[in-house]
């Protein structure tokens, strides 16, 4: 199951069905669970832990020191969930002392060719980053997120659930939760009704998140007022989340 090439440091505890292809190079302190295939050519760092059925394609780098200058070679970790499938070339960098010193990964993301995820993202499960998506660090991302090809998020941003990015996006500030942003620098433009309708939001949840985006969106209210007046109409737990996700942000929303 591992190819007479690769280089496996001897501390590093890989489950017995792991599949290793050749010239990759996993370092000390790397866990990887059962049922993964790491391609050829790939480097591993630690502290590093993968999940179970975690798949990496050729030329992917994951766990590495990060690209930022306080870095000083502290042993910060980078940890992934289940079932993740890491594409051609992505760069997966571990965390810093001076923020959670961890870079999160929950389960089922597809990162596509490319990808860069930055030091201390926390991103959530079941997400897309399209091909050449650029996270820088501190990044957060919800479940169910996508971004599209050749887009940058800014770091500290954060990038709500179930949100989507059109390709090419520039984004420099947070995106509420359920919408669907474009442009350089992005902007809003209405939910992600599509994204919503097939993880099956019913009629009335969506009816509730349309008001709801209305009033932060169309009302010329301020964002402040436009929670207060959310969390009057609306009990939906939809639209909390809608109101949290705007809530947490930390350089304003996207307009």
């Amino acid at each position: 199951m591992i190819h007479p090439t690769a280089l496996i440091d001897p501390t590093a505890r890989l489950a017995d069905d792991v599949e290793i292809g050749p010239f990759t190079v996993v370092g000390p302190d790397v866990e990887i669970g059962p049922g993964s295939r790491i391609g050829p050519h790939v480097v591993i760092k630690g502290p590093t832990v993968l999940g179970a059925r975690t798949r990496i394609f050729q030329f992917a780098s994951v766990g590495e020191d990060c690209q930022d200058k306080k870095y000083n070679g502290e042993p910060t970790r980078l940890v992934m969930g289940d079932d993740n499938v890491v594409r051609e070339g992505v760069t997966l960098h571990r965390g810093t002392i001076q923020d959670r010193g961890e870079t999160t990964i929950g389960s089922r993301n597809l990162f596509m060719a490319y990808v860069h995820v930055g030091h201390d993202c926390v991103i959530g499960s079941d997400c897309i980053l399209a091909n050449q998506v650029t996270l820088a660090g501190h990044v957060k991302m919800g479940d169910f997120a996508i971004i599209g090809g050749l887009s940058a998020v800014h770091q500290f941003c954060h990038f709500g659930t179930h949100a989507m990015a059109g390709g090419g996006s520039i984004i420099t500030k947070d995106t509420p939760a359920f919408v669907m942003i474009n442009g350089n620098p992005a902007q809003v433009h209405g939910l992600n009704l599509v994204g919503l309708k097939r993880r099956g939001f019913s009629r009335d949840a969506l009816k509730a998140l349309g008001e709801a985006y209305k009033l932060v969106y169309r009302q010329g209210l301020t964002v402040d007022q436009a929670l207060v007046e959310i969390r009057r109409r609306f009990q939906a737990v939809e639209t909390e989340a809608f109101a949290a996700s705007i809530e947490a942000s930390t350089r304003g929303i996207v307009r």
